[in-house]
């Protein structure tokens, strides 16, 4: 009596008749929730598989077939399947949250890093106090500030070959200063 019961609520709620979910709903909310409790080991996520459940039976997503089993049991299947399906979205919730902190955590330099960086820029400064007035100009104006050579040429009023003459001079010029520190860098 009880299977063809189940199976009369099964086609009333493909028929979407509220009642008969919660009746459903009534009959078999404990027996789900126990058993997604014991997939997933949380409360919070067994109410959730239920809820699923219930929400894939209202959709009629998946067909209950009388001739391949007891509707218990395929219930029992789609919350196991609800289950496994959560625990997945929560492993990859997981593994997201860690790779973003993770993430986080590598883009922020240390200490030491921070310390090895402003040695650095002290050293570079340095080297630019060796190069001509002409040519640290035009560094500082194209690297520093983010000018165009064509901007620096219209700036400083001299032909664009020369501010590229300018650049390549000064660049070999530091190149040679910082030699000895740049082995020690890499």
């Amino acid at each position: 009596m009880e299977k063809h019961e189940d199976v009369q609520l099964y086609e009333r709620i493909r028929a979407k008749d509220e009642a008969a979910m919660e009746m459903l709903y009534d009959k078999y909310a404990k027996l789900l929730y126990s058993f997604a409790y014991k997939m997933v080991y949380n409360a919070a996520g067994a109410e959730e598989v239920v809820q699923e459940v219930m929400i894939k039976l209202w959709r009629g997503k998946g067909i209950y077939s009388e001739e391949k089993g007891k509707f218990t049991t395929w219930l029992l299947t789609i919350t196991r399947h609800t289950a496994i399906d959560y625990l997945r979205k929560q492993k990859k919730t997981t593994e997201d949250v860690i790779h973003q902190e993770t993430e986080h955590e590598d883009s922020q330099p240390g200490t030491e890093e921070l310390v090895e960086w402003k040695h650095r820029g002290e050293r570079v400064k340095e080297a630019m106090r060796t190069l001509k007035e002409e040519q640290r100009l035009i560094i500082d104006l194209f690297y520093f500030k983010g000018y165009s050579q064509k901007k620096i040429a219209e700036k400083v009023n001299v032909p664009l070959g020369t501010v590229k003459g300018r650049i390549r001079l000064a660049l070999k010029h530091l190149k040679d200063e910082l030699y000895e520190e740049r082995r020690d860098w890499q």
